[in-house]
């Protein structure tokens, strides 16, 4: 019987300590998406500069509709990454919209990108700076800068930059389009696009990509508006701007 009173008595005491803390921690909470995507950033960065593992990528600033879309593509399995999908499964399309929206939002400076590895082959960065800026009409590989803008800081609403992203991210999401890893909404251009080029293309253009400097305006460009041949680009399902003409 003792025993009992004195735990009981412990726990009032634990209870009594406790509540005023808990109660502050309430009031102090602040219900706004800086708050409600602490699990975002607790992986992709402070306001989402991106992972320092080179891995998770920059949120900040990319259009809200490919930031939208790709929640999209880790809830309809699209794009395989169990921690992305246990986070956005319970959300609603709307709460991921403004999500995207809120990143969209943030104009942040980017950082300097990594110098290329002394061991880079010059004829590399050569191979990948062609297929990026004017692609290779042999094989219909249309260059980066027709659908991604011609900075390379993507296009409005839907398509992302290439700048600014690491190599091993860069590398690793073209890797997943070659394997049918990662997929977007139909018709895939980006999955037709990279099954015209080998693997060493795709080193070649990812380590380009990574080694280039952001121009001074790194916001994504205006969507075009003059149509698009339909034989020089695919028609992208997840960027209808870029649809070419039927």
């Amino acid at each position: 019987m003792l025993c009992t009173v004195r735990r009981l008595t412990f726990g009032l005491a634990l209870w009594l300590a406790l509540t005023p803390l808990a109660t502050a921690t309430a009031k102090s909470f602040e219900d706004s998406m800086v708050e409600r995507t602490r699990p975002c950033t607790a992986c992709h960065g402070d306001q989402g500069r991106a992972g320092p593992d080179g891995y998770y990528p920059r949120l900040a600033g990319k259009p809200a509709g490919y930031l939208y879309n790709q929640l999209k593509n880790f809830a309809e399995g699209r794009r395989h990454y169990g921690l992305m999908t246990r986070l956005v499964d319970p959300l609603s399309d709307a709460y991921l919209r403004d999500m995207a929206e809120h990143f969209a939002s943030l104009k942040l400076p980017y950082p300097a990108p990594a110098p290329s590895p002394s061991r880079t082959a010059p004829a590399l960065l050569a191979r990948g700076q062609q297929l990026a800026l004017r692609g290779e009409a042999t094989r219909q590989v249309p260059a980066c800068t027709a659908c991604h803008g011609e900075r390379l800081t993507g296009l409005q609403p839907h398509v992302p930059g290439l700048l600014g992203l690491p190599l091993d991210y860069l590398s690793a999401q073209l890797g997943a389009w070659q394997t049918h890893q990662r997929q977007a909404q139909a018709p895939d251009c980006m999955a037709l696009v990279v099954e015209r080029m080998d693997s060493s293309d795709l080193i070649a253009v990812a380590t380009w990509l990574s080694t280039q400097a952001l121009p001074t305006d790194s916001t994504a460009a205006a969507a075009p508006t003059p149509r698009r041949s339909a034989a020089t680009l695919p028609r992208c399902g997840s960027a209808p701007e870029l649809q070419g003409a039927p």
